[in-house]
């Protein structure tokens, strides 16, 4: 054995002895280089290491953590079947994340890390509230929202950071008034977010993130217990009083909060700056109402802002793309990847086209049992902020050097940190 893989096994051990036994992937201080492919970015693009090896191989293992092999699935057709199954692999990461005996906010819960029959009875209960004809109450609201935000927008002028004054407000209040939440911690969460996804420091930072924030909602449910308000948790509440723990109801309201405005806050930033590069579909949605739809289509496609599914855990042996995967194997659906697959969108899937219909066979809000529950109200978003910023201001601009732009490394949610724009033309562009 050589030196370095001595170092390696000695570390686990450590880590493994610290867990009584028990693998803690929280403990990790930092992701390994091996397995940062599926997070990094080139700008808007992943990195194009991340297209040769799908080329090369749609599955392929990024390496082995502690006895167990990690695989990355970036082929279309071989996303879908993982996606796809549902007794083929387990979402329930708990048992690699250590015991905690602490308080309830440390436990992870919602539906993107439950099996079956518990995600079945949890997802039942969810479901309902984010049909399209419930959601379609959330029209009006959806829509001042956007206008006031806007207004704001326009007195702030003429250089604006969108991301703090148009992509993050938007979703935070939408999600707060579906949730039935008060909006005063806004500036907390705002930092919150981001951390949520964040793989730079290993485990620890995201898990600790998400602490604060189920303790947040989990004194909400428990207020809301004893006066249900009129929003989701409330109503809930009301339907399902003796059906769900108020630690299960913090669980899946977590998963709507966050996943409910964070993955849109990037989606609204990251789609800014591409309408910035592409003026026609800027004008498209201006003036053309029917292209709406397709256009914001071609952007979840184009953006997968969501990088990877939640993490599947081989329940057996199996071949999935020629490769021998075996049972308690971690695997990370490459979801960006797979969505810029040539076998899939053979026309340019690298490319951004405003004319390119892909339908909803994209995987930005996932796929099969675990597809994001709260698809419908992000489309909503979408279709109705897109086009207003484009009739609002037709002529923006970029207010800095393109390359001066920073974005959201190494995290499971990919974004922007600031988008500063010129909303008139009349003032000196970069773009």
């Amino acid at each position: 054995m050589g030196l370095r893989s001595t170092i390696r096994a000695w570390l686990g051990r450590r880590l493994l002895a610290r867990t009584g036994g028990q693998l803690d992937l929280s403990q990790l201080s930092a992701v390994p280089k091996q397995f940062q492919l599926p997070f990094m970015r080139d700008g808007i693009d992943p990195v194009p290491e991340l297209a040769q090896r799908r080329a090369e191989e749609p599955v392929t293992r990024l390496g082995k953590l502690f006895g167990l092999s990690i695989w990355m699935v970036s082929g279309y057709e071989e996303a879908k079947q993982v996606l796809g199954s549902r007794d083929g692999y387990s979402n329930d990461v708990r048992p690699y994340v250590g015991n905690r005996d602490t308080s309830d906010a440390h436990d992870i819960g919602g539906l993107g890390f439950t099996d079956p029959p518990d995600h079945t009875r949890l997802r039942k209960i969810l479901t309902p509230e984010f049909t399209r004809r419930r959601l379609q109450r959330l029209e009006p609201k959806i829509s001042a929202t956007i206008e006031r935000q806007l207004d704001d927008v326009a007195g702030k002028g003429p250089v604006v950071d969108l991301v703090p004054d148009f992509a993050f407000p938007i979703p935070f209040t939408v999600i707060c008034d579906l949730l039935g939440l008060p909006i005063e911690s806004r500036a907390t969460f705002q930092e919150l977010g981001p951390a949520r996804f964040d793989v730079t420091s290993g485990g620890m930072g995201a898990l600790n993130a998400g602490v604060e924030s189920r303790s947040f909602l989990i004194e909400a449910v428990r207020q809301q217990r004893e006066n249900p308000g009129d929003g989701l948790i409330g109503q809930i509440i009301k339907d399902n009083r003796d059906d769900v723990t108020d630690l299960e109801l913090a669980g899946l309201a977590d998963g709507v909060f966050t996943g409910g405005y964070e993955t849109s806050v990037s989606m609204l930033s990251l789609g800014s700056l591409v309408l910035l590069r592409n003026p026609e579909a800027m004008r498209m949605l201006a003036t053309e109402p029917d292209s709406v739809d397709a256009i914001v289509e071609e952007m979840l496609r184009y953006l997968t802002v969501v990088q990877i599914g939640f993490p599947r855990f081989a329940k057996q042996d199996h071949l999935l793309g020629g490769k021998q995967i075996k049972a308690g194997d971690p695997l990370l659906v490459s979801l960006s990847g797979a969505d810029r697959d040539p076998a899939m969108y053979a026309d340019h899937p690298e490319a951004f086209d405003p004319h390119r219909n892909p339908g909803q066979s994209h995987f930005a809000f996932g796929h099969g049992l675990h597809r994001c529950v709260g698809a419908e109200l992000a489309r909503m978003e979408l279709r109705a902020a897109f086009p207003a910023l484009a009739k609002r201001f037709p002529e923006m601009t970029l207010a800095i050097e393109p390359g001066a732009l920073q974005f959201q490394e190494l995290s499971i949610v990919y974004g922007l940190k600031s988008l500063p724009v010129r909303l008139n033309a009349d003032l000196p562009a970069t773009v």
